[in-house]
């Protein structure tokens, strides 16, 4: 049995329905942002980091703020 709470059914979209639309918005934006020539934020599961990927192809990754 599947669980629905009130917005799923305000809404009649599925929680699968909801996360494919979510991940499509992701996709455009990102589209978006290389056609402006606008870095995006990609997270590198191998090195557990995130970097900033620029439409030339480019990578900088993010180096973790160090307090003292």
């Amino acid at each position: 049995m599947v669980e629905e709470n009130e917005l799923d059914s305000t809404c009649s979209i599925s929680d699968e329905e909801l996360t494919e639309r979510f991940k499509a918005s992701i996709k455009i934006n990102q589209d978006i942002c290389r056609i402006k020539g606008l870095p995006i934020v990609v997270y590198d599961d191998e090195n557990k980091c995130a970097y900033l990927e620029y439409s030339d192809g480019r990578r900088e990754y993010v180096k973790e703020k160090q307090t003292s």
